[in-house]
């Protein structure tokens, strides 16, 4: 809204509607500072070291946002100029300074804010840890059970904290190694229970006080590495080093390779030499291992020996083409990169084809948990000779699973997939040796049940990565064959090709900056249209009304057609939103159902109504589903097209906005004493509800096992009968 007020362009006639225009966004703007000022205002009151600070800021804001709504109020005007009111007008200036001043500000309240969750969640591990190290020396049944009952709310409220932050974070890298560190504390709770438990039981056996000390020890860790992402510092300043993929590093070669098409100076031979090095190197990890299948080997070896030759036939080319640019070197260039990212590729479907065949091989072989169920068996036996027989093949299988994760991390193709592996092969590592000492404690001990259950937990554990295995392997496969798109997909957005059998022939076209700046009003329009249904929306009570939520995915989707009217969004192409209107149109036909549905309960007076409105609205609908199908040949006919859609759909937003306040009207009337609206709720909750004016369809993470968690810890029976 503050981009379009300080872009518009200074016309000497100014018609009432561009007038009306400028002054609405002026007060939108400052009636939504003065919403995110009382937020600031009530984080302040809260946080008595910060409230200084934030309050200095919130009076910027608040400042800046009355300045902006004074100086775009000019729809009164008649001649604004001549006036000795001072306007947008008469000094834009002011508008561009005030825009400065409620940016920064606006941005100080936000990082100031940042830094308060940042140190609930640190006080919060804090809480944490101190806990656990009671934990760690309690000595009775009793005492523990005080302890752990407290230990187990201070884990839901660390994970409701971490849990917000994972969704906030923007980095997917970040939000993979988030979620890694919580999953790890989310199993390690129940495992702590169970070990401290088995050796609060057994205070003697060596192997149950291992198995404890290893529950802590990951817990410690992971706790850590959650302050880590969530400060973005290391400890001691390091820098963290991931080991490089051979995917990233193919890709990262194949771009050194291709950029030699624009410029055959921007790098030396050596530095792509020493590239090619690097991913031959790791080729080994799969040519070494005893796991890859004979014919894989040859093929890898092979390809790597073809790399090396077709990178010193581009070499020859390309230095020869740098003393001397002809048509024919120029060529041949073009040929030997071809033939070099070919043979990359090749090279990259082989090691591909050896990790994801090893994993699908060692996955199915495992799944019937056969050596779990003979350690569970065997302990209950007391069998001491049997248990290490079986603990020797239990640790030959955390080996072989420990290498398939190595090998699917070259492959996996994606940050957050890579950081996935590394979590499952350290999962297995360290869960493996604890089944073990489980399994010994109970061989021990063969009669207790808190030895059986504390397995039981650990090899529920187990089988519950190897699950994890079988999803994240099918993510591999489908990043690898090109099935997975956005991982944000904007509400009901279809893909190019799935509703509609022509598509193929239609060539998608973005709008250029000056068919953009035609239809600019028009999406203000439709931006200023979607804040009111918004508003009109929160007031109703029941936000689980099927007209509401028809109202909401209407507004939603109207936003992001907004966006491409600004060139922003998930809507790319003109074809992407003509789609959306077909969507929008859909959604606009059932909303009228609903009216209908609703006529059938209000009174005989005020169904004529409610019908007639409905039925303006199913021909709406029609009209834009049929503008949105109709093909448009040419840049002329597009755009005329896109012009069309978004008018559409601003008529339709338009009869939303009154179609709303009249049906939460009748509802009141008809349900006296359960009235629709209800008052704007406390900052507090603000923070933890999705509220509808999410620009995003992405629902928010469910914290970490929370609701297991809590009623774990709410039922908790620790103490056995003898």
């Amino acid at each position: 809204q503050i981009t379009t007020l300080i872009n518009h362009k200074d016309k000497p006639k100014r018609s009432d509607k561009t007038l009306q225009a400028i002054q609405r966004v002026g007060q939108a703007v400052n009636l939504a500072v003065g919403r995110f000022v009382t937020v600031g205002e009530a984080i302040a009151n809260e946080n008595h070291e910060l409230k200084e600070e934030m309050s200095v800021a919130c009076i910027e804001a608040r400042r800046a946002g009355e300045t902006i709504a004074q100086l775009t109020d000019v729809a009164s005007l008649d001649h604004p100029e001549s006036d000795s009111h001072i306007t947008i007008f008469t000094d834009k200036t002011g508008v561009v300074k005030a825009a400065r001043l409620l940016l920064s500000s606006v941005t100080k309240v936000l990082v100031l804010a940042d830094r308060i969750v940042i140190k609930q969640i640190i006080t919060s591990r804090n809480k944490v840890l101190a806990t656990m190290e009671q934990l760690e020396k309690v000595n009775s049944f009793q005492e523990f059970v005080q302890i752990f009952s407290q230990f187990g709310n201070e884990m839901v409220e660390f994970a409701h904290l971490t849990g917000d932050r994972q969704n906030d974070l923007k980095d997917e890298k970040k939000k993979a190694r988030m979620a890694a560190s919580r999953a790890v504390l989310e199993k390690c709770t129940m495992m702590l229970l169970t070990a401290s438990k088995t050796c609060l039981r057994h205070p003697d056996c060596e192997s149950a006080r291992i198995n404890k000390d290893g529950v802590f020890h990951r817990m410690r860790l992971a706790l850590e590495q959650v302050i880590e992402i969530v400060t973005d510092s290391r400890p001691n300043g390091e820098n963290e080093m991931a080991p490089i993929s051979i995917y990233s590093g193919i890709k990262e070669f194949k771009n050194k390779v291709e950029g030699l098409r624009e410029n055959l100076y921007f790098l030396s031979k050596e530095n792509l030499s020493a590239m090619l090095e690097v991913i031959l190197e790791h080729t080994e990890d799969f040519t070494d291992s005893a796991y890859t299948s004979h014919e894989h080997r040859e093929h890898i070896l092979e390809l790597s020996k073809q790399a090396k030759m077709e990178l010193e036939q581009l070499v020859s080319v390309w230095m020869q083409a740098q003393n001397q640019k002809t048509k024919d070197l120029m060529e041949d260039l073009e040929v030997a990169i071809l033939k070099t990212c070919q043979c990359m590729n090749e090279l990259k479907r082989e090691v591909h084809g050896a990790a994801t065949s090893l994993a699908a091989d060692l996955l199915k072989y495992h799944t019937d948990h056969m050596v779990l169920k003979a350690l569970k068996i065997t302990g209950v036996e007391g069998n001491l000779e049997a248990v290490a027989e079986y603990t020797c093949k239990l640790s030959e299988q955390k080996e072989q699973l420990v290498e398939m994760c190595r090998l699917l991390r070259h492959v996996s193709g994606t940050e957050p997939l890579e950081i996935t592996c590394i979590h499952a092969e350290d999962t297995f590592q360290v869960t493996g040796p604890q089944i073990i000492s489980a399994a010994e404690t109970l061989a021990l001990h063969p009669s207790s049940k808190i030895a059986k259950e504390n397995l039981e937990v650990f090899c529920e554990a187990w089988e519950s990565q190897l699950s994890d295995m079988s999803l994240l392997l099918r993510e591999i496969n489908d990043v690898f064959e090109g099935r997975r798109g956005e991982k944000r997909v904007y509400l009901s957005l279809p893909r190019p090709g799935k509703h509609n059998a022509n598509l193929k022939a239609l060539k998608p076209v973005k709008l250029d900056s000056e068919e953009q700046a035609k239809i600019a009003k028009l999406g203000l329009e439709l931006h200023l249209l979607t804040s009111d249904v918004d508003s009109e929306t929160e007031k109703w009570e029941d936000q689980e009304n099927e007209i509401v939520q028809h109202g909401q995915g209407m507004s939603s989707m109207a936003y992001s057609m907004y966006l491409f009217t600004r060139g922003e969004g998930l809507l790319k192409t003109t074809q992407d939103l003509f789609h959306q209107a077909e969507i929008f149109a859909t959604e606009g036909t059932k909303l009228a159902s609903a009216l209908h549905a609703l006529s059938d309960q209000v009174h005989d007076d005020d169904k004529p109504l409610l019908l007639l409105e409905a039925e303006k609205l199913i021909s709406m609908c029609k009209q834009l589903q049929i503008t949105a199908k109709a093909s448009a040949q040419g840049k002329s006919a597009t755009f005329t097209k896109v012009d069309a859609c978004i008018l559409k759909t601003r008529n339709v937003m338009t009869l939303l906005c009154q179609l709303l306040p009249l049906c939460c009207k009748l509802l009141r009337k008809n349900k006296a004493g359960n009235g629709c609206l209800k008052p704007a709720p406390p900052w507090k909750e603000d923070r933890i509800r999705t509220g509808t004016n999410a620009r995003t369809p992405e629902r928010r993470v469910d914290t970490f096992g929370i609701k297991s968690l809590e009623n774990h810890v709410t039922n908790m029976t620790f103490l056995e009968s003898k």
